[in-house]
């Protein structure tokens, strides 16, 4: 039997509620369309629940393999060091999952899709 999959989205983590209900929104959605998977979040600031927790939450759920995706648009200081070094540490801590980390959003044709969409609805007529 295959092992149990899951996604844990990863954003920065904000003050504001409405910031963090994002993340809650794009998980629902990933639900929707990939029943198959076990969905987790994780703030890496200011909001719960951190990565670790996330990462216990999925293997809860009965994962035993975790993609770590950051939620951010570009690499930095987050994608390129934080989330590493905290993903070494929860794969040390849970030796029996495997965890990987995938790109951030980046460059993606889908995106420039959504900026032109989202210039269209705000400009001029």
């Amino acid at each position: 039997m295959k092992p149990r999959r899951a996604l844990l989205l990863v954003d920065h983590g904000s003050r504001q509620a409405a910031a963090n209900e994002l993340l809650e929104q794009i998980g629902g959605l990933v639900r929707a369309r990939r029943p198959d998977l076990v969905v987790e979040l994780a703030h890496m600031e200011i909001a719960t629940p951190s990565l670790e927790e996330g990462v216990a939450a999925c293997i809860s759920a009965g994962a035993r393999e975790i993609v770590i995706h950051p939620y951010f648009l570009a690499p930095g200081l987050h994608t390129q060091h934080t989330i590493p070094e905290l993903v070494a540490k929860s794969a040390a801590r849970h030796p029996d999952v495997a965890l990987r980390i995938s790109q951030p959003l980046g460059l993606h044709e889908k995106l420039l899709d959504v900026v032109i969409e989202r210039f269209d609805e705000t400009a001029f007529d």
